[in-house]
């Protein structure tokens, strides 16, 4: 199963860090709130697992997608 990136909408505060660190994956929406591209590539996981980590609402995590 692929992993995938999952926000938890009321934690996230829209400080745009995960697009930062993840521009490959995460766009954001006109109001800063992260928009998740797609499942989460080999070659992109340790840049996810930075985007989770420096998340400041802790609102990202990487889990199995269906």
């Amino acid at each position: 199963m692929p992993q995938v990136l999952r926000v938890d909408w009321p934690s996230c505060e829209a400080r745009g860090l995960c697009h930062e660190v993840l521009p490959e994956l995460v766009d954001l929406d006109e109001w800063g709130y992260p928009i998740v591209k797609g499942p989460v590539t080999k070659e992109l996981m340790d840049h996810a697992k930075e985007a989770v980590k420096v998340c400041p609402r802790l609102a990202l995590r990487i889990v199995e997608g269906r």
